[in-house]
């Protein structure tokens, strides 16, 4: 279908005038206005609506990507004592070194 040129509208208001009269016609037509009018409000707020929530989900999402969650250092496990027959195992197995050096007679 075509735009509504200038005949195609006055063909359009020439049969509205004949089906409704000229006594019905200004009644209907601001009815029709009414409807218009409200049809463009709702509309106006359910995109205001659907943009508001657009934005609350974006910036809920940059605030997701620009501070990543931080992972928690690892606790470093506690030292461990060696036991005390493992430190005398230990020198044991220690070469004895000489602690005065000897000259051969």
């Amino acid at each position: 279908m075509g735009n509504l040129g200038m005949p195609e509208l006055m063909m359009i208001m020439l049969l509205a005038l004949l089906l409704f009269g000229p006594k019905k016609l200004p009644e209907i037509g601001k009815q029709v206005g009414k409807a218009l009018g409200e049809f463009k409000r709702a509309s106006n707020d359910l995109k205001r609506s659907i943009e508001d929530e657009m934005s609350k989900a974006q910036s809920g999402l940059d605030s997701m990507t620009s501070d990543p969650p931080k992972p928690e250092p690892k606790p470093e496990p506690p030292a461990l004592a060696p036991a005390a027959g493992a430190v005398a195992q230990q020198k044991a197995a220690e070469p004895a070194t000489p602690t005065t050096p000897t000259l051969p007679s």
